[in-house]
């Protein structure tokens, strides 16, 4: 069974930056396509960011050139280095992997 435990949310200023983690355990990470989406309050859920197991990444539009999204196949973990933080990405940011399991989410709130 697929777990999947995020971490690093919080309160940050138009500008500034995050870094969230996220910790698999189950599953065959090295192989799996791992993720993150984001839900703001009234909007339904949207692709930030991707990475495969080779390490090919895919992002939205919204985040190009201010996100990064990376793993670590040894420690099962996968994180999203957000920078030029803008009011627009406050959500609640999920990791998932392979599109079937998903974590408990993070808040991430912008604003000064």
């Amino acid at each position: 069974q697929v777990q999947l435990v995020e971490s690093g949310g919080g309160l940050v200023q138009p500008g500034g930056s995050l870094r969230l983690s996220c910790a698999a355990s189950g599953g065959i990470f090295s192989y799996a396509v791992m993720g993150w989406y984001r839900q703001a309050p009234g909007k339904q859920r949207e692709l930030v960011a991707t990475i495969t197991g080779s390490g090919y990444r895919n992002y939205a539009d919204a985040v190009k050139g201010r996100f990064t999204i990376s793993r670590d196949n040894a420690k099962r973990t996968v994180n999203l280095q957000m920078t030029n933080l803008k009011p627009e990405d406050t959500a609640v940011y999920y990791c998932e992997m392979n599109s079937s399991s998903w974590g408990q989410g993070t808040q991430v709130t912008v604003s000064s």
